[in-house]
């Protein structure tokens, strides 16, 4: 699991993540979402998790391109596209990982 920070009360609270293979980031702040995907994907790697699927949702896409820009950062990441109706459509992406 990673931990991430949220304020909550005016506290510092981490938020443990279970390392799936899918991240929902609907309640992440924009300026944590770069640093959370790239903690991610490490962990994946790190526990042999080589296709992961990052919901950013529809919205005006702001997450979604803050991902996309993420995602062509990353040396591990072999390809990513949008996914399926049935897997989100293009409200989530879907990445290989290099194993």
């Amino acid at each position: 699991m990673i931990a991430s920070e949220k304020r909550f009360s005016e506290e510092l609270d981490p938020l443990e993540l279970p390392i799936d293979g899918t991240l929902d980031l609907h309640h992440f702040q924009p300026k944590e979402v770069a640093s959370l995907v790239t903690e991610y994907l490490k962990e994946c790697r790190k526990n042999r998790i080589f296709t992961v699927r990052l919901i950013h949702g529809k919205g005006i896409g702001t997450l979604r391109e803050i991902v996309h820009a993420t995602l062509r950062k990353t040396p591990e990441v072999q390809s990513f596209r949008l996914a399926d109706v049935t897997g989100g459509g293009w409200g989530a992406t879907l990445v290989a990982l290099d194993p």
